[in-house]
């Protein structure tokens, strides 16, 4: 049983996740924070997720017959574009039911993350950030780095569109908005209007989150059983 707590406690500690086992089902709880890292090693000093641990991750967990279902819950700055896509991609290509939880910020990448899980809840405080595609470091002024740009912005809409309820004139319309970005463009939205847009799906809390995850869990184990 020591054994046991050590290991997840080491897990708590190393990725940000853990595993709770109840009468009503077990669930796995995913924490994306901080930039999330793709290709390239981010500073010693920022605070990471790392897409080569949470790839495999996210195999083990749809894979698993212990767990019952996932808990996403996110507080990112963004990161690399196709690391988070293809995080993205994974949590809305699982048959598990999944509840995502905005806390503070899910911005940028984070919300391709956001509205990958079949239930998205963001805290009424919260933020999320829209904007263009944005590169740093050498970047190469050819037509074809323009044309690259575009279809990166286009995947990502598409992917957000596909997984929410926001319409692809809305999303792009919040996404090259000027004047509400001191030194950018974008949007900032809160909790309220990422909901009233169609973005997230609802207001929520821990508790929330956890409820309608269980309820999608024994809704899939009486599906699994008329099967």
């Amino acid at each position: 049983m020591e054994e046991k707590k050590t290991e997840q406690m080491d897990r708590l500690e190393e990725l940000g996740s853990g595993v709770t086992k109840s009468e009503r089902g077990c669930i796995y709880t995913l924490t994306i924070i901080g930039q999330i890292e793709g290709h390239q090693v981010a500073p010693d000093s920022v605070k990471t997720t790392k897409y080569e641990h949470v790839l495999p991750l996210l195999a083990t967990i749809e894979e698993s017959e212990e767990i019952d279902g996932l808990l996403l819950l996110l507080n990112t700055v963004g990161g690399d574009i196709e690391a988070g896509l293809a995080i993205s991609e994974l949590i809305a290509g699982m048959k598990k039911p999944s509840v995502s939880l905005v806390l503070g910020g899910g911005h940028s990448i984070g919300i391709p993350l956001a509205v990958s899980a079949k239930r998205s809840m963001i805290a009424h405080t919260a933020s999320m950030m829209i904007h263009p595609v944005r590169m740093s470091g050498v970047v190469v002024g050819a037509p074809a780095t323009y044309h690259y740009f575009q279809r990166i912005q286009e995947q990502i809409t598409d992917f957000v569109t596909t997984n929410s309820n926001i319409s692809r004139e809305r999303f792009l319309k919040y996404m090259m908005a000027t004047g509400q970005i001191a030194t950018d463009v974008g949007t900032i939205v809160y909790g309220r209007e990422a909901v009233e847009s169609g973005l997230i799906d609802e207001l929520g809390s821990l508790h929330h989150a956890l409820d309608t995850l269980h309820q999608m869990i024994t809704e899939n184990k009486k599906n699994r059983n008329k099967g």
